[in-house]
């Protein structure tokens, strides 16, 4: 019996060291997937594809988007531009935002899941290099703010996903509270910290401000 464990113990072992998801520590977010074989530094032009919104709250699809690319450009991994559902190319793309978006062990695919056709497409549509496209999840204003979001970043030039993330943050979360207070200590004179602590959980803007900046923590370069 007890060799039995121990061979079960090394298959575990050999399991977890071959997977390359993150369980972040403070301040990112909680679980995400970074390529290791890609430097994100070499990627070159991004283009930021306003989110997909499954929330019954149209605003907060140009909300997130806008605080999450101006959370990505301060990080300065790579050229950023936005593309907004205003836009006559995010009409034409017709991207399919959820697709390649699982693996067989049910986190996030290798695979982008896009054939040659739609990349090439994206390219001459965008003039990039690599795209990033997502999904509001889910948004909650009341009784507690609940911002969820599905995300990930695709090279153009072989379809692979560079990296990925899903995750809900929920304000009245304990690890939340505390990450929030992390956020503020280390962003804001600790003075005026507290209050802006709780302002964070009644205002929806301040909240979402708090998710892109541990959205922009997750993109490591090498």
């Amino acid at each position: 019996m007890n060799n039995l464990k121990t061979v079960l113990a090394l298959l575990l072992l050999g399991f977890l060291s071959g997977c390359q998801f993150y369980a972040a520590s403070e301040p990112l977010a909680d679980y995400y997937y970074l390529n290791p074989d890609k430097n994100l530094a070499a990627i070159g032009r991004t283009t930021l594809v306003e989110l997909d919104n499954d929330s019954g709250y149209p605003q907060v699809s140009a909300d997130v988007t806008e605080l999450l690319f101006q959370a990505l450009q301060k990080k300065q991994v790579f050229g950023l531009t936005v593309v907004r559902q205003s836009d006559p190319r995010w009409r034409s793309l017709q991207l399919d935002l959820d697709s390649g978006s699982q693996t067989q062990n049910g986190a996030f695919g290798v695979p982008s899941a896009y054939n040659l056709e739609q990349l090439s497409a994206m390219q001459k549509t965008l003039k990039c290099d690599a795209v990033l496209v997502g999904t509001i999840t889910k948004y909650q204003p009341y009784p507690h703010l609940v911002v969820g979001l599905r995300l990930k970043l695709v090279d153009l030039e072989d379809g692979q996903l560079l990296w990925a993330l899903e995750q809900i943050w929920d304000s009245a979360d304990k690890t939340t509270e505390y990450r929030i207070k992390n956020y503020f200590q280390s962003q804001i004179h600790s003075a005026l910290a507290p209050l802006h602590e709780q302002l964070m959980v009644v205002s929806s803007l301040k909240f979402i401000k708090f998710i892109a900046y541990e959205v922009a923590e997750t993109l490591q370069t090498r």
